[in-house]
């Protein structure tokens, strides 16, 4: 998804903070500068993988045969209470993935108008591409798909907003009905963006404030800056990827009041443009499976970490 307006000024880095790296990796210092600031926890969850929040609870080999609540290691846990292997279990987390592969074949549709409160916009777009023809709307869905999963396995209940299961669409009010019906306690909106050549990294969109028409984001701009920030840390942990050098003036974070998936959630909700299509750096790790993969864990622990910490748990 390439830009639409100019940035807004968001939070600056805190201070300086001092990281040693033992491999000689570029990414590494602003990585990891952005990392402490934007709410990565390194003493969280092992080795910030999915898997690490999904084990606890485990028996290790040569441990007692029972639990801490004396169950024997696999029991279900008695009524009510929340299972060590299953951290997520009860959240709902709507994953969108932006645009769609079939946008393409129906221009009339997607450009019709919908209401985003502040305005009208489009009802959608087919979304960029890399140079070489790899589609945004191919490359969100697999990154959804690859969140689901790992949400899933954490037991969060995940829906996604499509599926490659309709003709086009949703439209960006939709998208956002949809996590509104789902009473969500999360929402993420998954994109890469379209600028120039040399223009790289991440960045996190926030939802402004808004009450205007139909919309009203006042009750959710603060958990969703809690969101994306946690998203943020944990991106540049998995992906080694640095904040945009473009959008955001080295945070990692947007703050729009123009995007129709955003003003009319309510939600906590945020995008994430996960790099620069159009840049041929961008573009070769966009399209690497491994690395969507580290982008998924990084979008999925961001999730986790903010779903923990509004309930007041570590995972």
């Amino acid at each position: 998804m390439s830009n639409g307006s100019s940035p807004s000024s968001p939070r600056r880095l805190r201070g300086a903070v001092a990281v040693t790296c033992t491999v000689l990796v570029p990414a590494c210092v602003v990585g990891g500068l952005v990392w402490q600031s934007l709410g990565g926890d390194g003493a969280r969850g092992g080795d910030g993988g999915p898997s690490s929040a999904g084990s606890r609870g485990t028996a290790e080999p040569g441990g007692p045969a029972d639990g801490a609540d004396g169950r024997p290691p696999g029991s279900a846990p008695p009524s009510g209470e929340p299972d060590a292997g299953k951290p997520l279990a009860g959240k709902v987390v709507v994953v969108d993935p932006g645009h769609n592969p079939g946008n393409r074949d129906h221009p009339r549709e997607i450009n019709a108008s919908v209401d985003i409160g502040t305005n009208s916009k489009a009802c959608d777009t087919t979304g960029t591409a890399t140079n070489d023809g790899y589609a945004e709307a191919e490359f969100t869905l697999d990154v959804a798909r690859r969140i689901r999963t790992i949400l899933e396995k954490q037991g969060a209940e995940v829906r996604l907003t499509h599926d490659d299961d309709r003709p086009y669409g949703p439209c960006v009010d939709e998208r956002a009905a949809i996590g509104n019906k789902a009473d969500a306690d999360a929402a993420v909106s998954v994109h890469a963006d379209g600028s120039g050549a040399g223009n790289r990294g991440f960045h996190v969109i926030l939802p402004g404030a808004v009450k205007e028409g139909g919309a009203d984001t006042r009750a959710i701009v603060g958990p969703s800056r809690e969101l994306g920030e946690r998203i943020a840390g944990r991106f540049v942990r998995e992906t080694g990827s640095e904040p945009s050098n473009y959008i955001g003036g080295g945070t990692g974070l947007d703050v729009r009041s123009d995007l129709g998936g955003l003003n009319l959630s309510e939600v906590p909700k945020v995008f994430v443009e996960c790099g620069n299509m159009r840049d041929p750096q961008d573009a070769e790790r966009l399209t690497s499976a491994e690395w969507r993969q580290s982008a998924a864990r990084g979008i999925a622990d961001g999730i986790a970490l903010h779903l923990g910490a509004a309930a007041g748990k570590d995972f």
